[in-house]
């Protein structure tokens, strides 16, 4: 029987009327981090998830990503969906091999479950360090899970923000894959990016040549927000420089998303049109903006084209 579920009070849905990018993507283009949620009726939220979301299909997902001028999608699993992966693999199922996914797994989980998800595209693993949207799991668990997938070639997500990065430090460079951070580690745009905070990630980067970087979501970290200054359609100005510097100096090590459908913001929703407008703004030359939107994900989510030379 399918389940009925109430948003969260005040929760923004999804831009319904995306502009069209003046910027144009190159061939091939991947949108490296973008979710979908449900529809509940199918694909059940969890029971102890942090918030109920509004549906967002993998139907909208894919013309989402048509209109915008991306070939393909890297769908993040939700936290709202746990370790029930099955609404993120059922978009790569149906997405004819233009999908991949990252996946949430439990201690629990069986190598054939695992050997399933890889069939389905899944190509790694997501820990959440973010504490308003998931409870602790211990870091002995975290470790198990990763040298498990390890197995499979997989790579391993981390959620955090910038303040906690010390504290996460020694459990990160354990790790024994390739690292992916979201979003930055979402540093604090309101202090200098020249600044300590943000140069302890740079290191982190700089000593750990297996770490790459999301320069994704801008709508989340910026303090000047999405008004765009002096005519131009460029907004969230604050976080390019950040982003800039990211890519600039770790251009084969980084990656770029819209984030559809933009969970748990509270204040606006942006234009996924207009967000594809920063991209050459954090990476000026085509070669910086072919390799974070085609060379690098294709490595990392695709290596079998790569190395097929498509």
């Amino acid at each position: 029987m399918s389940q009925t579920f109430e948003k969260t009070p005040g929760w923004l849905d999804w831009y319904t009327g995306p502009a069209k990018p003046g910027f144009k993507l190159p061939a091939g283009a991947v949108d490296a981090h973008c979710h979908v949620f449900g529809p509940g009726r199918e694909f059940p939220y969890a029971p102890e998830r942090k918030y109920t979301p509004c549906d967002a299909s993998k139907e909208q997902l894919f013309a989402l990503r048509d209109h915008l001028g991306f070939a393909r999608n890297v769908v993040v699993q939700a936290t709202c969906h746990g370790a029930d992966n099955r609404a993120m693999v059922d978009a790569c199922l149906s997405s004819g091999g233009r999908a991949r996914g990252v996946a949430t797994v439990r201690r629990s989980i069986t190598d054939e479950e695992l050997q399933a998800l890889h069939a389905a595209g899944v190509r790694g693993v997501r820990f959440n360090f973010v504490k308003r949207l998931v409870d602790f799991t211990p870091k002995d668990e975290l470790l198990e899970i990763a040298s498990r997938i390890k197995k499979l070639g997989w790579h391993v997500v981390v959620y955090f923000e910038a303040q906690d990065l010390p504290e996460l430090w020694d459990f990160f460079t354990a790790l024994p894959t390739t690292v992916v951070v979201d979003h930055m580690g979402r540093p604090d745009v309101s202090k200098d990016v020249d600044g300590p905070e943000f140069a302890l990630f740079l290191k982190f980067m700089r000593d750990h040549p297996n770490v790459w970087s999301k320069v994704s979501c801008p709508e989340r970290l910026s303090v000047t927000g999405p008004r765009a200054l002096d005519g131009e359609r460029v907004p969230y100005r604050d976080v390019i420089p950040f982003a800039r510097r990211v890519v600039e100096s770790f251009p084969d090590r980084v990656l770029w998303g819209t984030d559809w459908p933009h969970p748990n913001l509270k204040d606006h929703m942006p234009d996924d049109g207009l967000l594809v407008e920063i991209i050459p703004h954090i990476a000026p030359t085509a070669e910086l903006q072919h390799k974070l939107l085609v060379e690098n994900p294709m490595r990392l989510y695709w290596p079998e084209e790569v190395g097929n030379g498509a």
